[in-house]
């Protein structure tokens, strides 16, 4: 009877083997999640302040821009770049990005404001109006201050959310920038940074394959 009934179970167990179809499908979910755990895991290794020797030229990467001001992740670049400027109020300041469709002005324009109602000179900020990606954040800022003149030898200090340094820190490698120094702005607006850390380790993938 126990021969019978081992010979039932053990039908009913190769009877629920999974289609192989399904097996490739739940691999290549698997192999996904792994590759997005890396990917991620890099983006996490450059979410922090990260200054070495004594730049002196910061490049402030832009963000939404509305009617009433910056954005919530725009302010707290900018707020973070204030706390260093206070320290190093000699320090040329671009402020990069350009303006959208639903955007009032330039976001370097945006930026610029705030940065002067909050006591840092105007006449130590480059605008960079035109770039709508970071790529372009990095080659047109690099290519104002090679037509300014200058001095890049301290290196450059860029800032914008965490999220963002890794591939920041790429594309600015890429744009010509040596001596790349990182200041790792909260992400105070919560939605926003979980929609972040999801999409950023596939701009990075992006980023590595097109942007050059």
């Amino acid at each position: 009877m126990s021969d019978g009934r081992s010979k039932i179970d053990l039908a009913s167990y190769k009877g629920k083997r999974l289609n192989p179809i399904v097996k490739v499908l739940l691999s290549l979910v698997l192999l996904g999640a792994l590759v997005f755990g890396a990917l991620l895991g890099q983006v996490l290794s450059g979410a922090h302040d990260d200054v070495s020797g004594s730049p002196q030229v910061m490049i402030i990467l832009g963000c939404q821009l509305h009617d009433w001001g910056p954005s919530i992740m725009l302010q707290d670049r900018l707020d973070k770049a204030l706390e260093y400027l206070e320290d190093h109020p000699d320090m040329t300041v671009v402020v990069s990005g350009g303006q959208g469709e639903n955007e009032p002005a330039t976001e370097a324009q945006g930026m610029a404001d705030y940065l002067a109602d909050h006591g840092f000179a105007r006449e130590n900020i480059i605008l960079e109006t035109q770039s709508h990606n970071t790529f372009q954040n990095m080659t047109y800022s690099a290519k104002h201050l090679k037509e300014a003149g200058v001095d890049l030898e301290e290196g450059v200090l860029i800032v914008s959310n965490g999220f963002h340094l890794t591939r920041a820190r790429m594309l600015a490698g890429r744009a010509g920038f040596e001596n790349i120094s990182t200041l790792a702005a909260p992400s105070s607006h919560v939605p926003s940074r979980l929609k972040m850390y999801i999409r950023e380790p596939l701009a990075l993938v992006k980023s590595f394959l097109l942007d050059r």
